[in-house]
């Protein structure tokens, strides 16, 4: 059942969808929705928390784990690529029924986790410049944000191209690691740099 509720609520919203159209969907009355839940709001309540749980025991089990700020990151991106991908629908809730979820006093842990997660990586980002392991001039908000943004873009699309997500992530941390100038060109440009200094 919430599977089928999630799936719904990111098809047509979380407002939009009635709990009579949950109960269609699952092939059962509506009033037998409330043995289970008191409200459609204790349904996306259920959806959401366990997404984000999941979420943060990957962040946190990386922080355990990894050697170092890049070695965090690049657990983060794996681990948590892949839960992203298993929870699609409740990442497609949160993103577009946010501002509804931010207003609403049972979501307000909704907060506090997202804030926990920012914490972590640009704590990590902070943590490969202070030692040198990442560029000094790293703006470690905006980066934090743009591998945000990327990173919890919906999987599906991609996967739809025909990649896995194996394949996106290894692109992905490839890119934030490497970067797309090949060695060669970045040592030409910094001769060039040099030349014009």
């Amino acid at each position: 059942m919430l599977r089928i509720a999630s799936e719904l609520f990111a098809q047509k919203g979380f407002r939009a969808t009635t709990v009579r159209e949950i109960a269609e969907a699952a092939g059962i009355l509506s009033g037998s929705i409330y043995h289970h839940f008191d409200s459609k709001e204790a349904i996306g309540d259920e959806v959401l928390s366990g997404f984000l749980d999941e979420v943060l025991a990957d962040y946190r089990s990386a922080v355990s784990a990894g050697s170092d700020p890049a070695d965090v990151l690049e657990r983060i991106v794996r681990s948590s690529s892949h839960t992203l991908a298993r929870h699609h629908a409740a990442l497609t809730m949160l993103q577009n029924d946010w501002t509804y979820f931010s207003t609403q006093p049972r979501f307000a842990y909704m907060r506090k986790d997202l804030r926990e997660i920012e914490r972590i990586w640009m704590t990590e980002l902070q943590r490969g410049v202070d030692s040198g392991l990442f560029r000094e001039d790293l703006n470690v908000k905006i980066t934090y944000r743009l591998l945000r943004d990327i990173l919890w873009l919906p999987m599906s699309a991609l996967q739809a191209g025909g990649f896995s997500t194996d394949q996106v992530v290894d692109s992905f941390l490839r890119l934030l690691f490497d970067g797309i100038t090949a060695p060669d060109a970045k040592a030409s440009a910094g001769r060039g740099k040099a030349r014009r200094a």
